[in-house]
């Protein structure tokens, strides 16, 4: 090919080329260089600072915790977290643990697992513990990771599907024990050194430790009934007092705070003109409590089906606790699969919605005052101090 011969530019125009060079150079230089900044969030903690877990359906590998002002709307940050990991608040409101899972190769290769303590302050680890490769690779939920009252002690739910519970002395940052729950799932804390399970034979079994994490004794007390009803795991729990929920509407509490465990009365969440009109609970996090005005709130279907028990709803119905009748009713924009209620005097109830957003209740005035849009891609569970 015939190469075009080089034509020389005139003399005034390389001198306008070289002007502009040298002035966008110089304005080059006089931008200011990038800085990465960090913010520190106030402590104590807002009371409806929250925490949305996401568990990232599509990708299991990787999950995260995002952390958002559902007063201001604003996102605050976020904590990356590994293989759809549980987390809980600590008591004393400066730790959010998290039951961490991670893999060498990423999708393959040796499994670690770990419990990772982070700062709620500045979103940063503060300590991590290795911790034995068995925690529960499930949907995240309540109590599969808990701390004990003091915060002395925190918790890993393991599945092997064997269930045992890891626990871990946070003052030492060492794994002390594992507990064998054969036939129990979940650790729901109680107190400062006793750690609950639910049983597969309808009962609730509580191992009580001593100071340095050890085994001193357990107890087995009849619950429920197995073969009559199918009892949802995920329970509410308000101090030491407990409240599960059978698919069918029956709730049943326990009260772990005295000496002796102490079963509380059943009760239906239906009427007999609700039972007629197919009505029943259904969605993840299904229930949520707010202590302050001693109510409960709980997803509910019409034109109930067996296998909908944990499907979403935008209908919530609500319960006063002391005399176990209902006394209002919610209704969100979008369907919404997990629920929870702050614990101040100006509660908010919020819910994850299936399209990653959280739904947002004043509970003084009753109404929905607005959603966060798209946070989360499988926001599943909340959490708030």
């Amino acid at each position: 090919m015939q190469r075009l011969p080089s034509l020389p530019l005139p003399a005034s125009m390389s001198a306008s080329l070289l002007a502009l060079v040298l002035a966008g150079s110089q304005a080059h230089a006089d931008l200011p260089a990038d800085t990465i900044g960090q913010t520190t969030l106030p402590f104590p903690p807002e009371p409806h600072r929250t925490y949305v877990i996401d568990a990232e359906f599509e990708n299991q590998v990787a999950s995260r915790v995002i952390v958002v002002d559902p007063d201001s709307r604003k996102m605050l940050g976020m904590l990356s977290t590994g293989g759809m990991a549980p987390a809980v608040l600590s008591n004393d409101r400066k730790t959010i643990f998290t039951a961490d899972m991670f893999y060498s190769r990423y999708t393959r290769g040796t499994r670690t697992d770990v419990l990772t303590a982070w700062d709620s302050s500045t979103l940063e680890p503060a300590w991590e513990v290795e911790v034995p490769p068995k925690r529960a690779s499930m949907l995240t939920q309540r109590y599969a990771v808990a701390t004990s009252a003091d915060d002395r002690f925190a918790y890993v739910y393991n599945f092997t599907p064997s269930t045992s519970i890891t626990v871990v002395d946070t003052t030492s940052h060492k794994v002390v024990n594992e507990l064998n729950i054969a036939g129990c799932v979940l650790d729901y804390p109680v107190g400062k050194r006793r750690i609950a399970s639910l049983c597969g034979d309808g009962n609730v079994q509580v191992v009580t430790l001593d100071d340095q994490g050890q085994e001193v004794s357990r107890s087995q007390t009849p619950f429920f009934k197995p073969d009559e009803e199918k009892l949802v795991e995920r329970a509410v729990g308000v101090g030491d007092i407990y409240r599960f929920v059978t698919t069918t509407g029956t709730v049943h509490g326990i009260d772990l705070s005295g000496k002796e465990p102490k079963v509380l009365p059943s009760w239906s969440l239906l009427s007999d003109e609700d039972k007629k009109g197919g009505w029943a609970p259904g969605g993840w996090e299904l229930m949520a409590i707010a202590p302050k005005l001693n109510r409960l709130y709980v997803l509910m279907h019409p034109d109930h089906q067996p296998q909908m028990w944990e499907d979403p709803s935008q209908t919530i119905w609500v319960y006063d606790l002391k005399t176990h009748k209902k006394i209002g009713t919610l209704e969100s924009p979008s369907y919404v699969w997990s629920l929870h209620a702050t614990s101040d005097d100006h509660p908010l109830l919020l819910g994850t919605n299936i399209d990653g957003g959280l739904e947002i209740f004043d509970l003084t005035s009753g109404k929905h005052t607005g959603t966060m849009e798209k946070l989360a891609k499988t926001p599943i569970q909340i959490l708030n101090h």
